[in-house]
Order: C-alpha cells, then structure tokens, then sequence
C-alpha cells in the first residue's frame, strides 16, 4: 500500500508564521513561563524546543529549572506568584512530575486563563461540555494535522494508547466531540493487539520505542505516533515506523509528525491566553 506522510514540520512552520504575524498585530509581546521539575530527558528536550520556537515568533520564555529534591509548597508559592503576575500570559508544568508531587494539586494552582497545556480541572471539565477553548497542545496538534489531509472521526475507530491528562484523556474527548468510536488503552491493557487491529486511526504516545508493530494494525490504518525515546539509534517513536507505514494509508514520522505540532498549538494557546486576559483587565 502506498501511505501518505503527515508532515507535522511543514504544517507546524506554516502555523508559526500565522502565529508571528498575530503577535506583531497584537502589538504585545507574550511571556510563557515553563516549570521543569527534576531532569526527565524528554522534557528537558521539550522545552529547548519550545523555547525556540517562542523566540522565532516573538513569544518570551520565562523558564524555571527544579531541583527534584524542591518541597512542592515552593512549586506551589511560584505557579500563585506566576498568576498574578501580570506580565505571564501561559504557564506550563512539564509532566510527568517526579514521585513524590502531587500532580492534580499542582495543575490545579494555575490560572484557568494561564493554563495554556488546559490541564486544569475546569479546563479538562468544559472539553466534556463541548467547549475548547485553551486545549491540551498535543491533541490539539494532533486534531489539526489530521485535519489538514481532510481526514475526518466521524464514524472512525479511534484507539489511542495512553491515558494521561496530557493526552489520552484529553484526545479521547475530543474525538468523541467529533462523533468518533473511541477505545482508551495503557500500561495496565492486558492485550493491546486485539484493539490495536480494529483502529481506523490509531494514536500512541507511551514512549516505549518500536511498541507498535506491523501485525498489530490492519490494511490502511491512520498512524499518528507521539512516542518520543532517545535511542542509540537517534530519536524513535512507539511506532516500528518501516514495517507499519507499508499496511498506513497515512502516518506521521518521528521526528517531524507530532512534536512539532504539539508546540505550534502551544504557541497558540499562548496568544489566545493573552487575548483572554486582556479582555478580563
């Protein structure tokens, strides 16, 4: 079968351009403060490229780098002096926290308006009721790239492998909100090959590189591949990208597919988190 690429890079730059060009009209210059709390290698990657991405298009990154061993008061007091701070207009906590952070704690301390990853409670909450309003970079790069090849849920089998509020939870409701046939697995699936073959798109994001394997997906499968490892082999995704493009009808690379996307939809949700504020000043 011949497969198409989801080329995340191009549409991403495409984006950027738009994004740029909004924030010279705005006339302000957007901050975005990111937390790192500890050395995860794959958030640390993150956020190199998220800060070059805000400097291309005008964005300041604001960021702040944890010791692990940080009493989570302390993460606390920073996310209340980062809201009222009037200059921030996005804050990011990189996740997964260490162990020992209380995870839904944290994001709940973030400014429904700041909240630019929409990871807060009410943020997750109003994706339920149908409004997107600052949604999760991720899926939301995810839904804009599918949608810039016309592929459309309605009616699809979607089966996403993950289940964190970052991504999983987050796309699975959106998808739904696209009359979509959604099935949710993770770590703890028994067999994930029984779901894997009845996707008619396919979404996986568990950092655990070449997981997807040819004989799990059938004949003309989507494959949208968010995994990220560092390898000796360079940088991979979830998917064993050469046999299971030969079965895709599309699928996005690793590099070049999701990642750059997910931080385009961040850069968005930054400029969209400072027009809202500035409309409740």
């Amino acid at each position: 079968m011949t497969f198409h690429l989801l080329d995340g890079k191009a549409l991403a730059n495409e984006i950027k351009d738009e994004i740029a060009t909004e924030i010279e009209e705005l006339g302000v210059q957007p901050t975005l403060s990111s937390i790192l709390v500890g050395g995860d290698p794959a958030s640390k990657l993150y956020m190199k490229l998220q800060k070059q991405a805000c400097e291309e298009v005008g964005i300041t990154v604001d960021e702040h780098f944890l010791d692990a061993s940080i009493q989570q008061t302390e993460v606390l007091t920073l996310l209340r002096n980062l809201n009222v701070n009037e200059q921030v207009n996005g804050i990011v906590v990189q996740l997964p926290l260490p162990v020992g952070f209380e995870t839904d704690r944290i994001v709940r301390e973030i400014d429904l308006l700041k909240d630019v990853d929409g990871v807060t409670p009410t943020n997750l909450g109003k994706l339920m009721q149908g409004e997107e309003i600052l949604v999760p970079a991720t899926p939301k790069g995810i839904l804009r790239l599918l949608a810039n090849y016309e592929i459309d849920f309605k009616g699809q089998e979607v089966v996403i492998v993950n289940h964190s509020i970052v991504v999983g939870k987050p796309l699975s409701i959106l998808c739904l909100n696209r009359n979509a046939t959604v099935t949710v697995c993770h770590v703890y699936t028994r067999e994930l090959k029984p779901h894997t073959r009845l996707a008619d798109i396919l979404v996986t994001a568990t950092g655990v590189p070449n997981l997807i394997k040819p004989d799990m997906v059938k004949e003309g499968v989507i494959v949208v591949d968010a995994g990220i490892s560092r390898t000796d082999d360079g940088i991979v995704g979830d998917v064993a990208f050469e046999g299971v493009k030969e079965k895709a009808s599309y699928i996005s690379p690793v590099p070049g597919g999701v990642g750059p996307m997910t931080i385009a939809s961040l850069l968005e949700n930054v400029v969209h988190a400072c027009r809202l504020q500035n409309r409740r000043r």
